[in-house]
């Protein structure tokens, strides 16, 4: 039998893995409700054979990066007493969903039939929310955030079905539900979206004081250079403590029609190659979605560049131009520092911009401005 929410979030404090935080306190109470009633519902009884599941409300947790809400939900997540249970990031989830409205759509009666039973009409919402609820009764969302239009289109439908059909909803954020797809296009289709999330779930706001990820960042060094094993060691043990115990994924950012796919990451956290970032052809755009959609980029194997490789250090200077403006964390292994990783050769000069913000960005001074 897992063990509770409540026993493994005081084991954490006892071992002094968090500090005891009033805003963790009141969403602990809250998910221990939902835990508590999933408990009840979970007891067999004659008529649970006969009907299916009912959602519960659940819990939308919102508030700053680093404030523990992804610790909390996985604790939760853990010890939930449901079989069909899944944790995802909910761009992930979005990809999946539209992946199956897409195959709807292009499949012929027996291709529908084979993969998602029997179901009437064209509509493809309700089969989607059927074959997503035959495999999850309980769906835990990390980084609930809408900043697509085919997204905040369809939300409202699909979560509607997804309670009809029984599950039950946790999510993080880091905005109020007010706040989702804010200023976005066509915005008063979403609203209904917003409505759904403040009647079937508890909005819990998560706004202690403290970011505790950004602690770790202040504590340690976010430009190691060289690249020797003592400073790979330090680059590595910092990774593991943003991790802070949860596990790598994999993430897709979609960028006009095209995916770009990370195999290191966690929640808004993305560990990166110079070589996956940089050596790949990306543009932009690629980069302008990586700084939406992470936080935190800790970018490894950074190379002392020369005028052979101008292309790659081109790409570096876009890259570092989109964190910059995204007020994005950096953590860089590298293999000079940054007044000499492009002393000469063609964009030499352009490049003096480029170490100017990187040392800007190991400072004290751009935590703190990032953190906010």
């Amino acid at each position: 039998m897992p063990q509770s929410l409540r026993t493994a979030y005081r084991e954490r404090l006892d071992q002094g893995l968090i500090k005891p935080d009033p805003a963790q306190a009141g969403a602990v109470d809250c998910l221990c409700r939902l835990e508590s009633e999933l408990n009840a519902q979970s007891e067999p009884s004659f008529l649970s054979f006969l009907k299916k599941p009912k959602a519960l409300k659940g819990v939308y947790l919102w508030g700053p990066v680093g404030r523990g809400k992804s610790m909390l939900m996985d604790l939760f997540f853990d010890s939930a007493p449901v079989e069909k249970k899944r944790r995802a990031h909910f761009y992930a989830f979005m990809a999946e969903a539209h992946g199956l409205i897409d195959q709807w759509r292009k499949g012929d009666a027996a291709e529908r039939k084979r993969v998602f039973g029997e179901h009437r009409g064209d509509d493809p919402i309700a089969p989607t929310a059927a074959l997503i609820a035959s495999q999850a009764r309980l769906l835990c969302f990390d980084e609930l955030q809408v900043t697509d239009i085919a997204d905040a289109m369809i939300l409202g439908r699909l979560f509607e079905a997804l309670f009809e059909d029984g599950v039950t909803l946790v999510a993080t954020s880091n905005r109020p539900p007010d706040d989702l797809y804010k200023d976005g296009i066509n915005r008063q289709l979403f609203l209904p979206f917003i409505a759904l999330i403040k009647e079937r779930l508890d909005v819990v706001a998560v706004m202690g004081k403290n970011d505790y990820r950004l602690d770790r960042l202040r504590a340690a060094e976010v430009y190691l250079t060289p690249n020797d094993e003592g400073h790979r060691a330090a680059f590595d043990r910092l990774w593991a403590d943003m991790l802070d115990g949860q596990p790598e994924a994999e993430a897709m950012v979609e960028v006009l029609g095209r995916k770009l796919k990370f195999a290191r990451t966690m929640s808004g956290l993305l560990r990166a190659t110079f070589a996956e970032l940089c050596v790949t052809p990306l543009g932009p755009q690629d980069y302008l979605a990586i700084a939406g959609r992470f936080h935190t980029l800790f970018l490894e194997d950074l190379p002392r560049l020369d005028a052979a490789r101008r292309n790659e250090a081109r790409r570096l200077v876009t890259l570092v131009d989109e964190l910059y403006e995204a007020g994005a964390k950096l953590v860089v292994l590298a293999e000079a520092e940054p007044d000499d990783l492009y002393p000469a050769g063609d964009g030499a000069f352009e490049f003096e911009r480029t170490a100017s913000r990187l040392q800007e960005m190991r400072s004290a001074a751009w935590l703190e401005k990032a953190g906010r």
